[in-house]
This record gives C-alpha cells, sequence and structure tokens, in this order.
C-alpha cells in the first residue's frame, strides 16, 4: 500500500514544472531524497536545481532523511536569491 503526499512548488519551479502542485504516490518508509528522485523523473527540467532545492515539510524545513507519512504537505522552493 502506498503513501499520498501532496507537493507544491514555489516561485519558478512553478514555470520548470508546468503546475503549481501535484500529488505523489511514495512506498511506505520512502524519504524526502526518494520523492525528489521520483519528481525528477516525472519532471525532469527540476533535475538542474537538484542540489539547490530547498524542501519543507509542512512549515518546518526538512533534510532529504526525512521519512515521509500519509498526508505530508511537502513544498520545494528554489535557492534564496538576495541582492
Amino acid at each position: 500500500m502506498s503513501l499520498q503526499v501532496h507537493v507544491q512548488f514555489h516561485s519558478y519551479f512553478r514555470e520548470l514544472t508546468g503546475c503549481p502542485e501535484t500529488t505523489e504516490c511514495v512506498e511506505p518508509g520512502s524519504d524526502l531524497g526518494q520523492l525528489l528522485k521520483q519528481l525528477h523523473a516525472r519532471f525532469p527540467r527540476l533535475m538542474a536545481m537538484q542540489n539547490s532545492t530547498l524542501t519543507a515539510v509542512g512549515l518546518d524545513y526538512q533534510d532529504r532523511t526525512y521519512k515521509l507519512k500519509e498526508g505530508d504537505e511537502v513544498s520545494l522552493f528554489p535557492p534564496v536569491q538576495g541582492g
């Protein structure tokens, strides 16, 4: 049985994916790193940002070892740019 997680794309990630959000199914025990690999396969244009993508679950930033749970709300952000 797989888990469903909701993924939101922010800033120019929406342009790279062509959508503001998606729902992904992952295997129980999957972590954010595995979800990102799945998203890169589905949205290859995100691959260029794979080393600098910021990930949050709910309101908290998480690293790629975070274990996903049913119904998690994952947000992907491009790197912060300042000037």
